[in-house]
């Protein structure tokens, strides 16, 4: 300890003996303060951060001492709440959105339009003729209606045909309406039953389903006849695709001029590699074009209708699926090249005898992954096996997730999703219960039970299209004669309906300026340490030093209060009160075997001891010093 010595208390030698030779205190390399009130004096006098001075000034005033501790600590406190309030904000990754607006030459998206009808009725009516007729008897039960003429030539006749199809419609009593005033009845009626008339307020139509050994069955209704009569039509239509080959397609349609009357992009006519084909199970021959497959993709330099992509379609509707196509038109949707294009989450249907025209305005999203937010860069930290090969987006992970569960599940896979090798489409002729297990599945999957929601994280950056329709009649009145008459002579095809033969389409960008949003961190290290800073020059006025000044303070407080609990330990268990074998230790030790740091070097015995003309006597054994030692010589 700083200060710290031997020292050699006893008599005053005489003026004759050889005086102890005086020491001068030695500086160490490291030094520390007696106590704390001498750390503590020393720190609040040379201190740089403010107030603490006050502390020793005011030490004859009580009153003002303690009026500037209290405030000293209260200001001490404030700020590590201040930091403890910084450090959580930093911890919990907050993100700034920043907006940029640029404008250059765009990339024009892709853009797929479809038919709305999947085949030809005069390819399907042998596959279909079954179910055609089983439904035209439901629609003669159920509402009396019955206008294909063709139920009586049927051999069957009326009773025995609707037992040729799993699962009829039901005319089902819906407790639960408020006009159900009447008797209750069965809760599952045949269509046979139905004879007497009936307030359709007070009951549902719907199909039963049931599970693998018939133990739990439950009625899929609707409240609306139309609604139950499509849905049911395609289920039944969804069994009959699972059994066509793979190469069955619509041949009548696979080429583009049989759908597509004209098509040209910036004032330049399409050719046969600036489209690709696909079909749908429900909205048939598709085409996209400017896709991925495109060898040139088609850049936007200059916004405006003229300076886009322009289609002149054929919407007739002499050969759709009757039961099945209930909705003319076609349906168009604008995706990116690296996207599969989904019909049902993203197309909207065209009109037709009307131009509609599209506006686009491109708008582009990057976020922060990792601590900062939950999103995938490319997909391949998600639980979920892309089935559509293509990029990585939020509907393609949903999508495959539900097809996933749907195999793993119900032992089949659903028809308008992509099929997993090895893996059947559901068939109730094969998968008698699958129909049973969809239905579950698909609440399920609503109701995010299946977890597709959750394991599908939305992806880290994202190209998106913001569209805006424009509608008018087209062509106008004067002009449709010609306009007809030159569509049909250049597609070699005679419009029948003109009205509700062809459609036009537009699509364009509205302005070349597009919107950037990206995330970026609020809180950054750099700007941790500038709060931090400022807080700490707000209540102490001090700077970086002074921090040191503080860690120095409690470092030197552990180190004290260390020696001092090791001077207590060594005081209680190397005490002189061990007895004689620590006397005959210390006796025993030579005194040159003394560090000299630990007492200083003592004077020889010989000029210490008193001559022999005063005979003197050694009244007590020395005492046992473990450490630095105190000797204590005593006279007669």
């Amino acid at each position: 300890m700083k200060g710290d010595k031997c020292e050699e208390p006893g008599p005053d030698p005489k003026p004759a003996a050889a005086p102890l030779q005086p020491t001068e205190e030695e500086e160490a390399l490291i030094e520390f303060h007696r106590s704390y009130r001498d750390l503590f004096q020393f720190f609040c006098n040379n201190t740089t951060i403010h107030g603490a001075i006050r502390l020793v000034c005011s030490q004859h005033n009580r009153m003002k001492t303690a009026f500037w501790a209290v405030l000293w600590l209260c200001t001490f406190g404030m700020m590590y709440w201040q930091f403890a309030l910084l450090f959580e904000e930093y911890f919990s990754y907050p993100v700034s959105l920043n907006i940029n607006l640029n404008s250059d030459k765009l990339v024009f998206p892709a853009v797929t339009v479809c038919t709305l009808n999947p085949y030809r009725y005069t390819q399907m009516k042998g596959d279909l003729e079954e179910l055609d007729r089983i439904t035209e008897q439901t629609l003669s039960d159920l509402y009396k209606y019955n206008s294909f003429n063709t139920l009586g030539s049927h051999p069957r006749g009326r009773r025995g045909l609707r037992e040729t199809l799993p699962h009829p419609l039901q005319l089902l009593w819906d407790p639960a309406s408020p006009h159900a005033a009447r008797k209750d009845r069965s809760a599952a009626s045949s269509l046979r039953d139905n004879n007497p008339p009936v307030n359709w307020k007070d009951w549902k139509i719907g199909f039963k389903l049931c599970n693998q050994n018939k133990s739990d069955c439950f009625y899929q209704t609707y409240s609306s006849g139309v609604d139950a009569v499509r849905e049911w039509y395609r289920f039944h239509y969804i069994n009959i695709l699972s059994r066509l080959p793979d190469s069955f397609t619509s041949l009548e349609e696979d080429k583009l001029g049989n759908f597509i009357f004209s098509c040209r992009f910036n004032q330049a006519s399409c050719s046969q590699a600036n489209y690709s084909h696909f079909h749908h199970p429900i909205y048939g021959n598709c085409y996209t074009f400017n896709g991925e497959n495109n060898s040139n993709l088609w850049m936007s330099s200059m916004p405006g209708v003229n300076n886009g992509l322009s289609l002149t379609l054929r919407t007739e509707q002499n050969d759709f699926i009757p039961l099945l196509s209930t909705v003319t038109g076609a349906r168009v949707t604008v995706h990116g090249q690296d996207e599969p294009a989904f019909m049902d989450d993203g197309g909207f249907n065209l009109r037709p005898g009307v131009e509609t025209s599209i506006s686009m305005r491109k708008e582009t999203l990057d976020r922060l992954g990792g601590n900062y937010g939950d999103c995938t860069y490319n997909g391949s930290d998600v639980p979920v096996k892309n089935l559509y090969h293509s990029k990585y987006t939020q509907q393609v992970c949903i999508h495959s997730c539900f097809q996933e569960s749907m195999v793993k599940e119900c032992g089949c896979a659903y028809i308008f999703y992509p099929r997993p090798e090895h893996v059947e489409y559901c068939d109730y002729k094969k998968h008698d219960s699958w129909g049973y297990c969809y239905y579950k599945l698909q609440g399920a999957f609503s109701s995010d039970r299946l977890g597709c929601f959750t394991k599908c994280l939305k992806p880290c950056s994202v190209t998106s299209y913001k569209l805006s329709a424009g509608y008018s009649r087209w062509p106008s009145v004067t002009s449709q004669d010609w306009v007809f008459r030159m569509l049909s002579l250049q597609n070699n095809y005679t419009i029948k309906n003109k009205r509700n033969g062809v459609a036009k389409l537009n699509v364009f960008f509205k302005e070349l300026n597009y919107k950037t949003n990206s995330e970026s961190p609020s809180v950054t290290m750099v700007t941790l340490l500038s709060n931090l800073g400022s807080q700490w020059s707000l209540w102490f006025g001090s700077s970086v030093l002074s921090v040191v000044e503080m860690a120095e303070l409690i470092f030197d407080l552990m180190v004290i209060t260390f020696l001092m609990l090791l001077r207590r330990f060594r005081s209680r268990y190397w005490s002189p009160g061990r007895g004689g074998r620590g006397a005959q230790e210390v006796a025993s030790t030579p005194a040159s075997s003394l560090p000299s740091s630990v007492c200083p070097k003592l004077p020889s015995l010989a000029s210490s001891l008193p001559s022999p003309d005063t005979s003197p006597t050694l009244t007590a054994p020395p005492p046992a010093y473990a450490t630095s030692s105190v000797f204590t010589l005593e006279e007669p």
